[in-house]
């Protein structure tokens, strides 16, 4: 099963036997900007135009837990995240499609998470809301009418923790899907320290899509890939700030028939340890 659709196949599956439930996750990492200007607001974006019968998800609240000693975007809790896909309307034997605003990060996380919890059959919408050329519904649908029945169950693959990244990154392949100067440590914008993990190497995931949003064709994306090292019989993992953007990069790499495992903590955990070591430049070392 492919993990990406175009605008074009929503618009037909929309309209076929067994539509897919569609999931709104538009999302912005928040950093300290200009006094005055308010925060990205999602669900506003939402309510002023959607894609008909999308339901909202937030990514914070739904999509992760509180921000603590495990990230700024830890795992949710699987009993509150099942009932939050449930009251969307979500079920094992429905497919599902996310879409954001366009960056592809926010709808991977939730693409990756349903996933990684069991779920069949879910799509992301390539190159989000911006691709798509049919009509947007302003008034916001009130609770599904059916309530669905996902019960998440995690894969005993595909997850790491902090120990399994650093073991991974000598013995395998771990990617560091952040912008190439926060993963040499020239800035770093959010966390404690720059730098990145010992032996991961720099794959930024902007790289992954051209300039319209959209992925790179799979062969494109699979040749980026093992140049970088992650071959048919390698062990793969990513990481990025906090398991949003390096959803997307294990989301590339599912489209380059790569699997790949994510450090949901990523460098905001990491980063906050000062026991844990830190490398800096272009060399993975």
């Amino acid at each position: 099963m492919n993990a990406i659709i175009s605008a074009s196949e929503l618009a037909s599956d929309l309209a076929g036997p067994n539509p897919p439930v569609l999931l709104d996750v538009r999302w912005q990492l928040s950093v300290a900007k200009a006094a005055g200007e308010p925060p990205f607001d999602g669900r506003a974006e939402y309510a002023a135009g959607h894609i008909p019968g999308a339901v909202y998800v937030d990514l914070d609240r739904e999509l992760a837990g509180p921000a603590g000693t495990g990230g700024r975007h830890p795992l949710p809790e699987l009993a509150e995240f099942g009932a939050a896909m449930r009251r969307a309307g979500v079920s094992a034997g429905t497919p599902v499609v996310v879409y954001d605003g366009g960056q592809g990060w926010a709808a991977a996380r939730a693409w990756w998470l349903l996933r990684w919890t069991g779920h069949p059959d879910v799509r992301v919408l390539d190159g989000g809301l911006p691709s798509w050329q049919g009509p947007l519904q302003s008034s916001v649908p009130g609770p599904a009418t059916a309530e669905g029945d996902f019960e998440p169950v995690p894969a005993a693959a595909g997850l790491l923790d902090a120990d399994a990244a650093a073991a991974l990154a000598r013995a395998g392949v771990l990617l560091d899907a952040r912008a190439g100067e926060r993963y040499r440590g020239e800035v770093e914008p959010i966390d404690r320290v720059g730098g990145h993990i010992p032996g991961a190497r720099s794959a930024p995931t902007t790289d992954n899509v051209g300039p319209d949003g959209r992925f790179l064709p799979a062969e494109e994306l699979n040749a980026r890939f093992k140049a970088l090292g992650a071959g048919d019989d390698t062990e793969v993992g990513v990481y990025c700030g906090s398991g949003v953007s390096g959803a997307h990069e294990v989301l590339a790499l599912a489209v380059a028939g790569i699997p790949a495992a994510l450090y949901v903590g990523s460098w905001s955990e990491w980063s906050s340890d000062p026991e844990r070591p830190v490398a800096v430049g272009p060399d993975p070392q």
